[in-house]
């Protein structure tokens, strides 16, 4: 391929950058759904735990089981999942907004925002099957939302995860909830939540 050659004293050509890739049509959300179920799976498979998806999912999106011989409860243990993703958060959310000296003492956590129904059935104490929330924050632009090289597949940004156990429900419709940024949902955070569900804790 060939270029103009740049008018003396003028601009440098310009190359043509790559073109953008055709993406599907399919709603940004459908597709946030899709990612954060991709990443449980890559979560679970490197915990060893098997998925099971119910039908119908009356609030619950995943039931992940956990098999170990140091479980005290059952040889299997299962914890419900319920994923949420969104894109109103940066990478490393902020502990909390306004001056650090205004900030209260305490963990750093950021704030999600769930409807009342739903956070009543994560919030329901005692139970027989514990649940966690598990909160996707991913780029804006799905352009940013995967990188693949030969050495690795990279996915942004990551997930957090809490019990709601307890939980009251404050707001009208909605209830804000707090998300710890110290619990980051991967393979290893599983594998202690297992471990401490196995032992008749709590996750």
């Amino acid at each position: 391929m060939s270029f103009p050659r740049p008018e003396p004293g003028g601009p440098a050509p310009t190359r043509p950058g790559p073109l953008a890739p055709a993406r599907g049509a399919l709603a940004t959300t459908a597709c946030m759904e899709t990612l954060q179920v991709g990443y449980l799976h890559a979560v679970a498979a490197a915990a060893g735990c098997s998925l099971a998806q119910p039908f119908p999912d009356y609030g619950i999106d995943w039931h992940v089981s956990h098999s170990a011989p140091g479980h005290a409860v059952d040889d299997e243990v299962t914890i419900k999942v319920q994923l949420k993703c969104t894109y109103q958060l940066g990478p490393r959310p902020a502990a909390r907004p306004g001056p650090r000296s205004a900030r209260p003492p305490g963990p750093a956590t950021f704030a999600f925002t769930l409807d009342n129904d739903h956070l009543a059935k994560l919030a329901r104490t005692p139970v027989s099957v514990h649940k966690i929330l598990v909160v996707m924050i991913v780029p804006r632009t799905r352009d940013d939302w995967l990188r693949a090289s030969h050495d690795s597949l990279a996915l942004r940004h990551c997930c957090y995860w809490t019990n709601l156990a307890g939980h009251p429900v404050t707001g009208r419709t909605r209830t804000t909830v707090r998300i710890p940024t110290t619990r980051i949902f991967d393979d290893r955070a599983l594998c202690e939540i297992m471990t401490r569900v196995g032992a008749g804790g709590r996750p």
